[in-house]
């Protein structure tokens, strides 16, 4: 009989994000290895349910399915059914939908991705139904959100109950092993992979003609985790040295937005590009256009950015923080400083600047890296942790695959 597999995400493709980009490729590795997938999509922070009190605009919870490429798609939505509505009354209208959809469909085991919006529901649904559960850290969930006491102690029992815990680098596995030792024989860390890409079939993008000189370019929701401040700070020095444009492929998240234009106003950059939001298409068609690929982030999970720059095989820059830190390596294949750090970074640029020729090895060497971080062995990890928690196979999954 076929396992029904629920995976619960707050996005999921056509919504931009990382994370609904990772659902969805994991999704499909999982059908493709004979599981019936469902995702469940909801979010636990909920600006637009409060709005719409706000506004006094009512309505009944519902549930919206769809079928992308064989995937079963149910977006959950609380009801908003009195302008003083709290969060719990939400989570609680979520949790009901989510048990209804198990009462419908007899799922064999949950799988949620980021472990402190959806992990707690998630796993507190499963664990209630005797149903096993996997629990994926993403990034932010164990870097930011572990500090906030509302949330502390949630996140820590998510941990503690799940059936296996997984991890998108190393950084963050041994961080959730010193709050929850006793996960350590109950989890693994592997990297996100990612396909090949044809970039000689991508279309100009619109903004290509604004650039000049050197481009140092940057990808994703610009926001504090990304560093973006220590980026303008250096970029703000070596544009007196030589000409450059910051290009930066995205836009600021709405909280933020305020900041990130004064910290802009305040660097002084004469050449920057900001292209909004765009597609994944429009990003791509960006990066050979660029001549450095900075990834300054503070904390970072695994990035698809950073894989899709090394695919484009762009010289980087990035922090010694999470996977960047783990997958890439100084003067191999990128140049690594410290998070926190325009002095780092500024040297580091400066260095490419200053040599095409390491710019175009350092790129080639990139691309190598990144063409070992093929789908099949991500999939292979997945195949062993779903057999384990299964209990298909008596054989556990590796503790670390990085």
């Amino acid at each position: 009989m076929t396992k029904k597999i629920c995976l619960t995400t707050l996005e999921f493709p056509p919504d931009v994000g990382g994370v609904g980009e990772s659902v969805q490729r994991i999704a499909r590795m999982l059908i493709d290895l004979g599981y019936e997938v469902h995702v469940a999509v909801f979010r636990a922070v909920f600006r637009q349910e409060k709005q719409m009190a706000q506004n006094s605009e009512l309505r009944r919870s519902h549930c919206q399915t769809s079928e992308s490429n064989g995937v079963k798609v149910h977006r959950l939505f609380p009801a908003v059914r009195s302008t003083v509505a709290d969060d719990q009354d939400y989570l609680c209208d979520l949790y009901g939908q989510l048990q209804k959809l198990h009462r419908k469909y007899r799922f064999n085991l949950f799988h949620a991705f980021f472990i402190n919006e959806m992990g707690f529901l998630t796993t507190l649904l499963a664990k209630e139904n005797n149903v096993p559960v996997i629990n994926s850290v993403r990034g932010a969930d164990l870097h930011k959100h572990i500090f906030n006491p509302k949330q502390n102690g949630q996140i820590l029992w998510t941990l503690e109950n799940s059936s296996w815990t997984t991890f998108v680098s190393r950084d963050l596995m041994h961080r959730a092993t010193i709050l929850v030792p006793s996960i350590k024989s109950k989890s693994s860390a592997f990297w996100n992979s990612i396909a090949p890409i044809d970039f000689d079939n991508l279309p100009t993008p619109p903004l290509v003609k604004k650039l000049k000189g050197t481009v140092i370019g940057s990808v994703g929701r610009f926001r504090d985790k990304k560093g973006l401040e220590y980026l303008l700070d250096a970029c703000g020095k070596l544009q007196t040295e030589s000409e450059l444009t910051l290009l930066l492929v995205g836009d600021f998240v709405a909280k933020e937005k305020d900041y990130w234009e004064q910290e802009i106003s305040n660097s002084g950059l004469e050449n920057i590009v900001i292209t909004g939001t765009v597609s994944r298409l429009e990003a791509l068609a960006y990066l050979p256009y660029m001549d450095i690929f900075a990834i300054p982030s503070l904390h970072d999970g695994c990035p698809n950015a950073l894989l899709e720059a090394m695919f484009a095989s762009l010289a980087i820059v990035g922090t010694k923080v999470d996977a960047i830190g783990e997958i890439l390596q100084d003067r191999v294949d990128a140049l690594l400083v410290n998070p926190y750090s325009s002095e780092e970074l500024e040297t580091a640029l400066r260095e490419l600047i200053q040599q095409p020729n390491l710019q175009q090895n350092l790129g080639v060497a990139a691309w190598k890296k990144v063409s070992q971080l093929n789908p099949f062995v991500e999939q292979q990890n997945w195949e062993q942790v779903y057999r384990h928690v299964l209990g298909v196979s008596a054989s556990s999954p590796l503790l670390s695959a990085v």
